[in-house]
């Protein structure tokens, strides 16, 4: 099961994501197409390996075996999104169903008093996305402020970082922040499989003619419809969700600055797309101080 959903998402999905994160991952994505039985990926890495429990308090780090029950109060939750992002997980990965149930655990414990989203991801498919900003926003009203703090933090991780309070590049050394855009890949197999006496035939209803019709022009490598109809929609609301969230931050008239470039951490600063560059214990210290801020805002909107 875990394999066919991977296969399904790797052959059909529409990504946010950087071209170098697919590059990275093109030889795996070979062999598993090609049903290399070297490569086994039945399961989930998280019944191996359950995604850690990891807390920050008074700048001490604590590993916890099974829940945030055994945390000092005050603690802060420090929730890993690393390497490419997939709704469910993989014997490679955590689904961000995953990240986004164990988010949810530290929303709803009372030892917890804000989040950090450790990020370290090229992107990942676009319906990877929303399980986390789902999360995200339960936990703010949870009044537990979400820090994203980011060393490689492209496109869909982007588009989730974005939801958080505050968006905090973790070094001025390696930290990429950035990549905004919508990309679609496919594999045509017709010469390959013809080549081995195999044809495929496609058949539509009478009653169906506009379906699949943007990819079937893809495929005689007329682009435009599955451009205007499937891409350009995403790579809208992606620029918008970026305009909206992070608001009068933006250098606009920076180029490619929603079109997806990338850029270092300084850079990422003082062109809007981040807020600050700092350690993590920086960024802990950070995201207590906007759940108190959210806790005094909550407060006053209620005496309203």
């Amino acid at each position: 099961m875990a394999f066919s959903s991977l296969y399904s998402t790797i052959c059909r999905g529409k990504w946010f994501i950087s071209f170098r994160e697919v590059d990275a991952n093109l030889l795996l994505i070979e062999r598993m197409l090609s049903h290399d039985p070297l490569l086994a990926l039945a399961g989930n890495l998280s019944e191996s390996a359950p995604i850690p429990i990891i807390t920050e308090h008074t700048g001490r780090l604590m590993k916890q075996s099974d829940s945030f029950d055994a945390v000092p109060e005050g603690s802060t939750a420090i929730i890993p999104l690393h390497g490419t992002m997939l709704k469910y997980g993989t014997k490679c990965n955590y689904g961000t169903t995953e990240v986004a149930s164990l988010i949810d655990e530290a929303a709803r414990s009372n030892k917890i008093s804000s989040i950090i989203l450790d990020i370290d991801s090229g992107g990942g498919s676009v319906d990877a996305i929303a399980p986390l900003i789902d999360s995200i926003r339960f936990a703010q009203q949870n009044r537990k402020a979400v820090v994203a703090y980011c060393d490689l933090c492209a496109s869909a991780a982007y588009y989730v970082a974005i939801y958080c309070n505050e968006i905090i590049a973790g070094n001025d050394v390696s930290a990429e922040i950035g990549s905004i855009g919508v990309m679609m890949s496919f594999m045509d197999y017709a010469k390959y499989l013809e080549e081995r006496g195999i044809k495929e035939h496609t058949i539509y209803s009478n009653l169906s003619g506009y379906k699949n019709k943007p990819f079937e022009e893809a495929r005689k490598g007329n682009y435009a419809l599955i451009r205007d109809e499937e891409l350009d929609p995403l790579a809208r609301d992606f620029q918008e969700n970026v305009k909206r969230n992070r608001g009068g931050r933006l250098l606009m008239d920076t180029e490619g600055l929603l079109c997806g470039r990338m850029f270092y951490a300084k850079d990422a600063v003082s062109v809007g797309l981040a807020d600050s560059v700092g350690t993590l214990g920086e960024a802990a210290a950070r995201s207590r101080e906007l759940s108190a801020q959210l806790t005094i805002d909550d407060y006053i909107h209620s005496k309203k």
